[in-house]
């Protein structure tokens, strides 16, 4: 018998790379992708998928309950919630769109699973709940401290999630990855930022001093950590995921200007956002009790991150003009 699985966010960066994965890994998968198609929500990073008899694609928003209940029509026996706000500048400037989602989303999600019952409910947390970390590494049953509205979204998410576990007995996991890059990634991040200016010799805007440090998660050993998570965590548990790649944001940058050629004069250093945490960094060893680690060597992994925006100009320069953008407010989508 099919497994009946929901992925909220599916059509964002990670989401869309879990998807693509758990077709290929999982031929008993039968997989609905419910996303509300917002500014990092692309339909071109499902391209192909649409003729796959195990791929359903339904536009909906997690906070609302009728679009919740079209997705989980027929049965859910596992759910994985990529679906949130995610970028912390636009948190800063707009704090009510990351609470909607992120927190009342979740919450009309583990509302449905809870009145429905399904095997594991997989909720996708962030490393930034823990806050700046000026040394050691962040645990699993370390403080959460989230600076800035976006990770505090998340924080209370990922709280609700286990709360339902603790009241509900709802089989909730819980996982908090470090920063992800790779193809797909909309260019608003750091990497596909500075990568996509770089190639049209634009300026890198590098906030403060450029020393901000950030533990580099290539995505798909990232959709390999979750597979391993639902095989073989416990349910009710927390689970860091993190690529053990600690860089400097100065270093990544003059990585990306030597690798395409480009001068180190583009760099820019720009005012500080506020809240801006200043080093991340996680301990894994619960996740790597269970057999898992990264594989994705650092520097091979962004060399070919850096190749693919070099070669996919098709994708991503409509969302830099605003073309995407626009398109989805002309179809309602925005």
């Amino acid at each position: 018998m099919a497994t009946r699985v929901l992925i909220t966010g599916g059509a964002g960066f990670i989401g869309s790379h879990y998807v693509r994965h758990a077709l290929e890994a999982h031929p008993d998968w039968r997989i609905t992708v419910l996303d509300k198609l917002t500014y990092a929500g692309n339909p071109a990073n499902l391209a192909g998928l649409e003729e796959n008899p195990r791929f359903r694609f339904l536009r909906g928003d997690i906070a609302d309950r009728r679009d919740v209940a079209a997705g989980m029509e027929g049965g859910v026996d596992l759910l994985f919630n990529f679906a949130a706000e995610t970028h912390v500048d636009r948190s800063i400037g707009d704090p009510e769109g990351f609470i909607r989602t992120d927190i009342y989303g979740a919450y009309t999600l583990l509302e449905a699973a809870r009145a429905r019952g399904l095997e594991v409910f997989v909720q996708i947390s962030t490393d930034e709940v823990y806050g700046s970390v000026p040394a050691g590494q962040s645990r699993e049953t370390d403080a959460l401290m989230p600076s800035n509205p976006y990770s505090a979204s998340k924080a209370a998410a990922d709280r609700l999630a286990y709360s339902y576990f603790a009241t509900y007995r709802l089989p909730v996991i819980i996982t908090r990855a470090s920063n992800n890059f790779g193809p797909r990634q909309y260019p608003e991040k750091l990497i596909p930022l500075f990568i996509t200016n770089a190639l049209d010799d634009l300026p890198l805007p590098l906030y403060g001093d450029g020393e901000n440090v950030r533990d580099w998660l290539y995505v798909k050993d990232h959709c390999v950590a979750l597979d391993v998570v639902l095989e073989k965590g416990s349910r009710g548990e927390v689970y860091n995921i993190g690529g053990g790649n600690e860089r400097r944001n100065a270093e990544i940058t003059a990585r990306i200007l030597d690798r395409l050629g480009r001068p180190r004069s583009l760099v820019r250093l720009v005012e500080d956002r506020p809240g801006h945490d200043r080093r991340y960094a996680l301990d894994c060893a619960r996740l790597r009790a269970l057999g898992w680690a990264p594989r994705a060597p650092f520097e091979k992994a962004l060399d070919e991150t850096i190749a693919w925006y070099a070669g996919n100009r098709a994708w991503w320069e409509p969302i830099k003009t605003g073309r995407r953008l626009e398109a989805c407010r002309e179809r309602g989508r925005a």
